[in-house]
Parts: C-alpha cells; structure tokens; sequence
C-alpha cells in the first residue's frame, strides 16, 4: 500500500465499497471541517481499469464532502489517498466494513449482502467473525438471511418486520415465505409474526397433500379435503411418513442410478443453507441434498458441494475419490427378513433394559420416525394480548431457559424453536440415542421433562392431574396483569371478584357501578394502592389447582378439565402398590399364560 494524492475527478465509488449504490450520504457533521482544513485522513482507493483512475473502497463520506467543498470553491484539490494492490477484492470488501461498521452500524441486510460477497471471495465464517469482532453464531445469524426471499429481506431493511420474525422466517421453506407473503398481502388475512409465527411454522404436522412425492390415488390413508376441494391434509402423520420416507428412497436409488455420487440426507432438525455450499455438476463430483422438513415438504438441491471442497479443487488438490456404488449382494426381499428378524430380537431383549428404553424413547420423542408423532402444542394464544402475557410470565422464561440448555448439551441450536419439531428420521434418532447413552440417568430425566413439558395438551385434564399431584400453588407463578383484567367481561363475576378481594360490603355497595370501576377496585387491592389494602397472593377461583367457578355457568375450561380427572379417578383401583409392578417387575410368561 503506497499513499499518494489523487484529483477528485479521477475517483469513483467501488462496488466492494458496501454502501456503492446508495444516495450520497449525510455529510453535514464532517462539511464544516473539510471546508475549513480539507481532507486530512487519507482516502484508501484501489487502481481502476482505466489508467490514472481510482475506485473508493472507503472513504466516501470524506469524498462527497471534498465535491461540495471544490463546487463551492471552485478549487479542485487532490485527496490523500492510501493505495491497495490492484484485484484483491476480499481485502477491499473488509476494509470497506470495518471502517463502516466501526463508524455506523449497517443493517443486517446490508452485512448479509457483503458477507455474503466475502464467502464468494473464498472467507470462511470463522475469518470473517475474527475480522469484525463478531461471534461466528451471529455471522452464522446474517448469512442465514440468504434463505429468505427478497421481498421478505426488503420488508426487514424497512423495519416493517422485526428481528424475531425474520429469524423464525429464515427456518422457513420457500414456500412457506410465500405462503406468508401471501397473508401479508391479503387486507383480510392475518400475517402471524413472532410467537405466533413460530406456532405457525412449527406448532404441528398438518401435511398438505400437495408435499407428497407419492401417488396420491395408491395412498390407503385418509386424506381430509378442503371445503373446495382443492387441496388438503393428510389425516395419519404417520402413514404419510411412511410412505414419504419410501419414495425419498426410490428417489435416492434413481439419482445413484443416474451417475450421481452422493445423495445426503438432510434431517428436519437441521436447514440446508445455500452460502455454505457450491454449485457443482454431476461430472465434477456435485452431490444431491435432500432437504426435509418437518411439514412433509421435500426439496431436491442437485448439483452441490460445501465451498471447503470447492476451494480445495479451485487450487488444484485433488477432491477424494468415491467409489461407484456396486450392486448389493443383498436382494430387497432378503433385507426385509434379516430386518424383520433382527428387529424381533432386539425387541425382545430391549424389554429387559429400562435405562436402554428411557434413551431411546427421549430419542424417538425428539429426533422423530415414521413409527413416532411427538410434536409441541401449539399454544394458539389467539390475539397478541394473550402472548404478550404469557411470554412475560415467570413459567415461560423459566421453561426458555432450560430449553437452551437442553439445546445446547444436545448439541442442536439454541434458538431452535422446541425439541419436538419435526421429524429428523432415522439418523437424527441414532446419533440422538448415541448422545444420550453417555449421558447419566438424572441428566436424561431432564430432557425427557423438557419434552412433556412442550408436547402436554394446553386445556387438557393431563395438566389438571399434573398440577395437582405436584401441588403447583399459582400465586408463585402468575399475577394479574393487564390483558387478566381487560378479559373479564362478565359483571357477575367481576362481582364475585371483587367480594372476595375487597369484601361483601364493598362489593355490595359498588355493584352498580361499571366494569371499569370494579376492575379498578380489584386491582387497587392486589397493588396497595389509592388507600386499599393490599391482598396478596390472590388467584382468581379458575387457576388454582384444584379450579373452581364463580357460578354455575362456570362448568368450562379448566373447570371442565378437573371433572373429567375426578371421572378417571372413580375407575377401578391402581394395582397394589406392594405388588410386582412397584418392583420394577413384570408377571412371568408362564403366568400370563396361565
């Protein structure tokens, strides 16, 4: 790098420069000292095609404000300028984003576009987190914004979406970002964003028909239509796995036939992300990845390899050789008996193993199978209100908190949205299992917790006998909040309410008075405040384990959910519990038989 001073007219703004394209920025804190002393720090340029002529990799403020200076003046000084080698345009692109993000932060669009330009220029994410002083997850993070949509990317820039939202989207399939797009242009849809959005995208496997690679007509499953006919859902989630993993299969052998080296498998547990890898074609060793995701769609990504292998065969080393696939020596019917044979063994061993069962079971409800269907409920709060409360609730941080940490000692992303979101298949499960058996029992317990804890029915009578038997007092959980008091629209529990927190003489003595004057009452109480007592500890009757109602028009809901326990508790006795079941022990075979 040589410094040297350059005439204004021979310098243009270079494409690596990451705001080139832009309008001319604001230059209004730095004009009144470039008309005073000039340019004093030195521009850095680098050759352009044309003899004599510069493009700025950075310092375009200070060129901008030196042009509004020589117009005014007519005087047309040379800038100082610090010279890069000609065709190093990764060491220019950096230059260009330290010296902008240290002055102004970019947004992340902007940062995706040119870390997007180093990776092309051959930088690793690991280079280019030690260059800016960044964690590799958050430049991880905003290359992730490469699998969004353009329009979705330009609604962020704007900031007409926010953070969470995109981050939820960027774990969408494309067209699943359509299908949001969509209800974001229809003036009478609703475009779920943030908690909602991640219920929208993860909340359940309802299967459209149209993400089958089957035959439809050959299906022997329920296939629920639309009222128009015109699409719809797979009723089983379980046949259609079955009969979406065997046609991802006879896919994979067609593509082996066809020449191709490799067809990899990528689990709904994990996203294939376009920057990590390089068009390749099939003669050069380009593989084929099969996307999965958890909602049964399945995208074919033919011709790739991850830019590592195709750095190393841009500079000549020799990529490592696979071996064309032989014919197996076993024949389909053949594998289906020494599968099935096997499979009946390891079953009937596996009886006699519990820690072995508590593993892969955790695996299964996890990674997923064909054979398995765990997924979270979905927790519809049905407006932003109701989220809002509840993602402020004790419970929920507490509950996101052990969920990162279940994340991360199983080694997944800390912001995936749940542990059961879809199905991984049959390697997610093993290489889960495997994790898992070097894990002590108490460890995997927790796991196992933070599984029922996301997969428990919202509303079910489950919750009812589960609060109950563990004693779950929710004055340590909850407090009224704003969206309780503006839910209540009932006056004769609003009543009943504000006897049991202000008294029956208070209560009597305001029960003409409007809803919003009772509210209030209440509400003085539980906080002390206006000269009322303070209350403390209150929940209302419907929250308590067990619930209760204000009247008898309060047989619902959580109400509703007790009854039904109370009628599974009125079947016949549990088994002796100084019989064998209490020892961990099951009756012979003889006495079954018996």
């Amino acid at each position: 790098m040589k410094l040297d001073f350059i005439p204004i007219g021979n310098l243009s703004v270079s494409k690596t420069n990451m705001r080139h394209g832009g309008k001319d920025p604001d230059v209004s804190d730095i004009l009144p000292t470039v008309r005073k002393r000039g340019v004093v720090q030195p521009l850095i340029v680098r050759p352009n095609f044309d003899p004599g002529k510069y493009e700025i990799v950075a310092g375009r403020r200070r060129w901008v404000a030196a042009r509004i200076v020589a117009a005014e003046t007519g005087m047309d000084d040379p800038l100082p300028c610090a010279i890069l080698e000609p065709g190093d345009d990764a060491a220019a692109l950096e230059i260009s984003m330290i010296e902008n993000m240290a002055r102004l932060d970019a947004d992340e669009v902007t940062q995706w576009e040119s870390f997007t330009r180093l990776v092309k220029e051959g930088q690793g994410v690991d280079d280019i987190a030690a260059t800016f002083g960044l964690p590799a997850l958050s430049v991880r993070r905003i290359l992730a914004l490469g699998n969004l949509l353009p329009r979705i990317r330009d609604l962020y820039r704007r900031e007409e979406i926010d953070l969470g939202t995109v981050r939820h989207l960027t774990l969408a399939s494309k067209s699943q970002q359509k299908a949001w797009l969509a209800l974001v242009d229809d003036p009478k849809a609703y475009a779920p964003t943030g908690h909602q959005l991640k219920a929208w995208l993860f909340g359940g496997q309802s299967i459209p028909s149209k993400h089958a690679l089957f035959d439809l007509d050959a299906y022997n499953g329920q296939i629920i239509a639309d009222l128009f006919g015109e699409g719809g859902f797979f009723a089983d989630a379980d046949a259609f796995w079955t009969a979406q993993n065997a046609a991802i299969e006879t896919r994979r052998v067609a593509y082996l036939e066809d020449g191709w080296s490799d067809i990899v498998t990528v689990p709904a547990t994990e996203h294939f992300h376009s920057w990590e890898y390089e068009k390749t074609p099939k003669r050069k060793g380009g593989r084929v990845y099969v996307d999965v995701r958890g909602n049964g769609e399945v995208t074919f990504h033919e011709g790739y390899v991850s830019r590592k292998e195709a750095a190393r065969t841009a500079k000549g080393e020799a990529a490592p050789s696979l071996p064309k696939p032989a014919r197996p020596e076993v024949s389909g019917r053949l594998q289906t008996y020494i599968d099935l044979h096997r499979h009946t063994a390891v079953r009937a061993v596996l009886i006699g193993h519990p820690q072995v069962v508590l593993r892969l079971m955790v695996a299964h409800a996890i990674g997923g199978s064909p054979c398995w269907n765990v997924r979270p409920d979905p927790r519809n709060p049905r407006s932003e209100l109701i989220a809002e409360s509840v993602e402020s609730a004790r419970g929920e941080a507490e509950l996101d908190w052990h969920r990162r940490a279940v994340l991360d000692l199983l080694g997944f992303d800390s912001e995936r949205a749940s542990l059961t979101q879809g199905y991984g298949g049959d390697e997610a499960v093993t290489a889960l299992f495997v994790r898992l058996l070097g894990l002590p029992d108490a460890v995997v317990m927790e796991v196992m917790a933070m599984v029922i804890a996301e997969s428990i029915a919202s509303g079910s009578a489950v919750v009812e006998a589960v609060g109950l038997h563990l004693g779950v007092a929710m004055k340590d959980w909850w407090q009224a909040d704003a969206a309780f008091f503006e839910l209540i629209r009932d006056r004769e529990v609003l009543g009943a309410i504000v006897a049991e927190v202000a008294g029956d003489l208070i209560a009597r003595s305001n029960r003409d008075e409007k809803g919003k004057t009772l509210k209030a009452i209440v509400s003085n109480h539980l906080d002390g405040a206006n000269g009322r007592v303070k209350v403390e500890d209150w929940v209302p009757r419907w929250m308590g384990f067990p619930p209760s109602a204000y009247t008898e028009r309060g047989g619902v809901g959580t109400v509703a959910a007790h009854a039904r326990l109370a009628a599974a508790r009125t079947q016949p006795d549990e088994p002796d519990p100084d019989g064998p079941a209490s020892a961990g022990a099951l009756p012979e075979p003889e006495r079954l038989a018996a």
